[in-house]
């Protein structure tokens, strides 16, 4: 019982969260539509973050390419933060403010779609890699929070989590990468 207190302020501050998603709706329904042309198009879907944006883009990535909830073929999704020997080799020879770019001058094409996530947008990696992304003439997504950071002046899409608060907004980014998942796969 010495814990009721908290998880109930908890809970509330998530279900306001999750009340606050609302007015992006419609953006989250364009991306969704975005991700479904990039397939069509015979693109892929390049994802990245750090951290628990890490682990998200790795979660999201296989939905994408096992199955979220529809039995069908395999779509086309990389997670660029699970190939250990290149993260740390071009950490090493470049920085690791260009772990992501790097891999975005090496696998990206223009009928790709590129996620970026991070809670801050502010990210120096991928930023660096979304900057890379929008060079070649790929299709760019901030998944972000707060105020969106660096990426809104670069991406093409921006999902911005209205919290500054690390917890809640990757709970949206769960939610709103499901989201994503499931209107890929209802085309």
């Amino acid at each position: 019982m010495k814990y009721i207190d908290y998880l109930k302020g908890e809970h509330t501050a998530h279900m306001a969260m999750f009340n606050a998603l609302e007015p992006i709706f419609a953006s989250i329904s364009n991306v969704g539509i975005a991700m479904q042309q990039c397939i069509k198009n015979g693109g892929k879907i390049l994802i990245m973050g750090n951290g628990g944006s890490a682990a998200d883009a790795q979660h999201i990535a296989a939905e994408i390419v096992g199955r979220f909830k529809k039995e069908r073929k395999g779509m086309a999704a990389i997670a660029l933060t699970t190939d250990t020997s290149i993260l740390t080799s071009v950490g090493n020879d470049f920085g690791y403010d260009y772990i992501f770019a790097r891999q975005i001058e090496a696998l990206c094409r223009p009928e790709d779609l590129v996620i970026g996530i991070t809670t801050s947008g502010n990210s120096a990696n991928v930023v660096r890699a979304m900057e890379a992304a929008k060079a070649i003439g790929a299709t760019t997504v901030g998944l972000t929070g707060d105020m969106g950071g660096k990426l809104t002046a670069i991406c093409d899409h921006n999902l911005v989590m209205p919290s500054s608060v690390t917890a809640r907004i990757q709970e949206a980014h769960i939610f709103v990468g499901h989201s994503l998942c499931e209107i890929l796969e209802s085309d």
